[in-house]
């Protein structure tokens, strides 16, 4: 710094000097830079700004499906094509195929109304296999236990009870230790119930 401009920053010197020290020492302007300090022509430039996006809207576009079909763009052209479901085919049930639901038909069962049943009066249980045999032809048997033991009484209800049960059959109780045994389809008639009845269920 020369002695003049240093007695101007002091406040020494004429006002018209300090004056002219401002405006020879102001700073360059901007746009008036030193070519020494101005980047080459090939440099790097300045990065300039990038574009601004809008962000994309958080619910889109909602379109109805068409029960129609579906809409989509041929790919090549870009022109809109329909797309149509293809029906599932329905595989025929048994109503409605070939095949029928034969009919159920009720056969009346015979029924022999007017058998005489068989009597028997047990004193063992080996004559339990005579109330077998005669069950097993489709005869009904009248087993009367009036004069037999209370053992003998227990084992032949059970074997007749498990016969009868088997074999489709049934048992009825005519009277006190009296029963008749019907095999399956087999009745004995209101009259021959009464004529066993008059004789005291004996043979």
């Amino acid at each position: 710094m020369s002695w003049k401009k240093a007695l101007i920053h002091l406040g020494l010197g004429d006002e018209s000097d300090y004056e002219q020290y401002h405006v020879d020492g102001a700073a360059p302007h901007p746009d008036h830079v030193d070519p020494a300090h101005r980047p080459a022509s090939g440099g790097p430039s300045a990065p300039e700004p990038l574009p601004s996006f809008e962000e994309p809207s958080a619910v889109g576009e909602v379109r109805p499906i068409s029960s129609r079909g579906a809409v989509a763009r041929d790919p090549g052209t870009g022109e809109p094509q329909t797309i149509t479901p293809t029906p599932i085919p329905v595989l025929p049930t048994a109503t409605q195929g070939s095949v029928r639901p034969r009919p159920q038909v009720v056969r009346p069962v015979p029924i022999t109304a007017n058998a005489k049943p068989q009597v028997v009066v047990p004193a063992s249980f080996n004559q339990a296999q005579d109330v077998a045999d005669y069950f097993k032809t489709n005869q009904p048997v009248v087993m009367n236990l009036q004069g037999a033991e209370r053992e003998l009484c227990r084992r032949l209800i059970d074997f007749v009870s498990g016969m009868c049960y088997g074999l489709s059959g049934k048992m009825e109780r005519l009277d006190n230790q009296v029963y008749l045994l019907l095999p399956a389809n087999v009745e004995v008639s209101p009259d021959e119930r009464r004529r066993l009845e008059e004789r005291g269920f004996e043979s």
